[in-house]
């Protein structure tokens, strides 16, 4: 029988020099992580593994340094000053050979910290809102400790897990962290009408979250048998679902089914994933392999970006050198949906930052991570338009980049192509 104790009694059992993981996005398991945290005193070198998690990360502040440290395969907002004061380390990965790093023994896991429902009359517990890499990291991990929340959704698919396969149970209720992401303004509604006028009907979409998806999902309503298999989605993909929208009725693999190895959002999203069969939350080895994704139907893969040079290649992942997210499923499922039939690699993203700096841009900024190739890269949207690279010379990328990027840069862009390309304007 697996006892049921207190957050104390169970994080009593993590030794120093060990390796923990934690569970991703809005499953992070706080209630945990702070009882965790009381114990620095008479810890060192506990490494922490995960993913990006919404909430506080209170093992990073600068004066436990000493006791945590965290290896990432996603930088979220909470760990990017860590990062960058050399606290806590970032592992390039895929997303979808995260599993293999546990499951390998690449990373050996001493103690899984997850968060789960109540067990089910029969002892099965689920992982709720975030399947994704916690499969992998409870079937690898030598301790697993459970925060179980009644208001973790119960989903199906491969996040159920029994009681037996847990060595301590903490109760503990708490509502999960929301994402309100801002109403799209007339920039992202222009970004998803491009972005909607590339996708077919019967299309299999993936695509994450934020006001350019949101726009995406917005500009689709007039769309017929949509399809989804993505590593997540959130409040946006509700409503067309409901408006009888996205159906997968086209999909070869699970047709019918929503597949997602996450989710985020609102509760109206956890409420609609709670028991629904509609909905199969699947092990993101299974979800972002490149082998399983492109044998849907026309794979339109809607990814973004923090900037394309003028070949086409995408820095996705940093700023320069300083680290902002991670490598994440962007090349799984690039290149599974120019595999696809039909299939649409798409990266979106708007022309100009916040400070009215182009985003389509000559060469990388210096230490920018390479996340996506130039040879992987088909469409890239704009507000301005959509340019099509695929097949295209590096000249003729160039033209068709500079045709969507903000016009206040285009002038700039042409004479910085003409000085790496010699002859310019006569590209068709």
């Amino acid at each position: 029988m697996t006892p049921t104790v207190t957050a104390e009694e169970a994080l009593s059992v993590v030794r120093s020099g060990q390796r923990v993981f934690v569970h991703s996005v809005a499953a992070a398991p706080q209630h945990l992580l702070a009882a965790l945290v009381a114990r620095a005193p008479e810890l060192r070198d506990v490494e922490l593994v995960h993913l990006h998690t919404e909430g506080p990360a209170p093992y990073a502040a600068p004066e436990l340094a000493r006791s945590f440290r965290t290896n990432a395969l996603f930088v979220g907002a909470n760990l990017r000053e860590a990062v960058a004061r050399g606290q806590a380390d970032y592992v390039p990965v895929f997303l979808s050979e995260v599993p293999g790093l546990f499951r390998k023994r690449v990373l050996p896991l001493d103690v899984a910290l997850v968060q789960v429902s109540p067990p089910d009359r029969h002892g099965w517990c689920s992982l709720g809102v975030s399947v994704d890499v916690a499969r992998a990291a409870v079937q690898s991990a030598a301790t697993v400790i459970a925060q179980v929340n009644p208001r973790m959704p119960r989903t199906h698919g491969d996040g159920l897990l029994h009681v037996r396969q847990l060595q301590a149970m903490v109760p503990f209720e708490t509502p999960l962290p929301e994402h309100r992401g801002d109403p799209p303004g007339p920039l992202e509604k222009a970004i998803g009408r491009n972005v909607a006028a590339l996708v077919e009907d019967g299309a299999t979409l993936q695509l994450g979250i934020g006001t350019i998806p949101d726009a995406v999902l917005a500009s689709l309503e007039g769309h017929r048998r949509l399809g989804v298999h993505t590593e997540m989605f959130s409040d946006g993909l509700v409503d067309l679902i409901e408006r009888g929208v996205v159906t997968g009725e086209c999909k070869v693999k699970h047709p019918g089914k929503v597949v997602a190895g996450f989710v985020m959002g609102t509760r109206r999203l956890y409420d609609f994933i709670d028991d629904n069969p509609l909905v199969a939350m699947l092990d993101i080895a299974y979800v972002n392999n490149p082998e399983v994704i492109k044998k849907n139907p026309r794979v339109t893969a809607i990814n973004s970006a923090v900037e394309v040079d003028l070949t086409g290649q995408v820095c996705a992942d940093s700023i320069g050198t300083r680290q902002f997210s991670g490598v994440g499923g962007q090349m799984d499922f690039i290149r599974a949906s120019a595999l696809s039939e039909g299939g649409r690699p798409i990266i979106a993203l708007p022309s100009v930052t916040s400070r009215g700096e182009s985003r389509i841009v000559p060469v990388l900024k210096p230490g920018a991570g390479v996340v996506t190739t130039r040879a992987h890269v088909h469409w890239v949207v704009t507000e301005h338009g959509a340019a099509y690279l695929y097949g295209r010379n590096l000249r003729q990328r160039a033209r068709a980049l500079i045709d969507v990027a903000h016009p206040d840069h285009r002038e700039a862009l042409a004479r910085a192509a003409r000085e790496r390309f010699g002859r310019f304007e006569d590209v068709p």
